[in-house]
């Protein structure tokens, strides 16, 4: 039996959540735009698109496609846009190693520029007194502010990502000197933990009120159901506003600030490269331009001549 475009689409889906490991995000964002990629193929070839359709697109269908994208109301960013473009040469790639239907100019089309961004880490006031201000919450339970901690201490002190922290189960505590995480591309890294991250989290447990099984997920939200990254978001949002912190104060900012806090006290790339579980040294050094700047920074306000 001949497979459809409706088959592939299912086996490459299966294939990002199964061997790939995406985040239900991820998953998300690509279905999302491979949808919305074989729609304009659809109207390209004025009726439904087979598989045979999508193998043959060309340069031109390509260009027309991210024009398109380019003209809606809103239009997509640069960064979106890209994106799009990574969903669609991720399928193209699946149908050339596991159908052998490659599509050597899909491989080698080039999205828009983007333009360099640094990480927007806190200093580390912001970052102590925003894990500080969840204590002082009076409008939820003592439990959800200590759950709040606990997550924060997770993202600062040991770097993780949200959804790295938010995917730790009661079997995994009580945590021990060491902790195994598995992150994006489905890369396994072994993270030092501190005291101070132990001692939040076994506060949080001793307070929450759900019977929880060893595979049930940790953190929880107010009426028992698992804590989501939005529910973190929300969090950290409404605490800067009361701390006066600007819109940078995010929950990915903490990790940011573990690793631009740990490359000003002396240590090396390679080391956080591995904490963070960077697959490339070229991401982990874009925190050597986020310290200089500081440094550059703290000079000029300190220097005499500096003003």
């Amino acid at each position: 039996m001949t497979a459809t475009l409706a088959d592939a689409q299912t086996a490459w889906f299966a294939w990002l959540k199964g061997q790939r490991r995406c985040s239900p995000r991820t998953l998300e964002a690509y279905g999302h735009a491979l949808r919305g990629y074989i729609s304009h193929i659809d109207g390209t070839v004025g009726g439904r698109a087979t598989l045979d359709d999508v193998v043959k697109v060309g340069t031109n269908d390509l260009r027309g496609w991210m024009a398109h994208l380019r003209s809606k109301d809103p239009p997509l960013s640069p960064r979106s846009l890209a994106q799009h473009l990574s969903a669609v040469k991720s399928f193209h790639n699946w149908l050339d190693l596991h159908m052998d239907l490659g599509n050597a100019q899909v491989a080698m089309m080039r999205g828009p520029r983007l333009k360099a961004t640094l990480p927007r880490p806190l200093n580390p006031d912001q970052a102590f007194g925003l894990i500080n201000e969840t204590h002082m919450d009076a409008d939820r339970d003592d439990w959800e502010n200590a759950r709040d901690e606990a997550v924060y201490m997770l993202l600062y002190g040991l770097g993780l990502r949200i959804s790295e922290a938010l995917s730790l189960t009661l079997g995994d505590t009580p945590l021990r000197e060491s902790l195994r995480i598995t992150g994006k591309g489905n890369k396994m890294r072994t993270l030092p933990v501190l005291a101070a991250v132990r001692d939040a989290i076994e506060t949080y447990k001793a307070q929450q009120p759900f019977p929880l099984q060893d595979d049930d997920k940790l953190f929880r939200a107010k009426r028992g159901g698992e804590l989501s990254p939005r529910h973190v978001q929300a969090s950290v949002q409404r605490l800067r506003s009361r701390l006066g912190l600007s819109d940078r104060a995010t929950p990915h900012a903490l990790r940011h600030s573990f690793a631009t806090h740990l490359l000003g006290s002396g240590a090396d790339l390679r080391s956080i490269q591995e904490l963070l579980g960077h697959a490339s040294l070229s991401t982990t050094q874009k925190y050597t331009q986020v310290d200089a700047d500081h440094l550059l920074a703290a000079y000029a306000a300190a220097h005499p001549k500096g003003g």
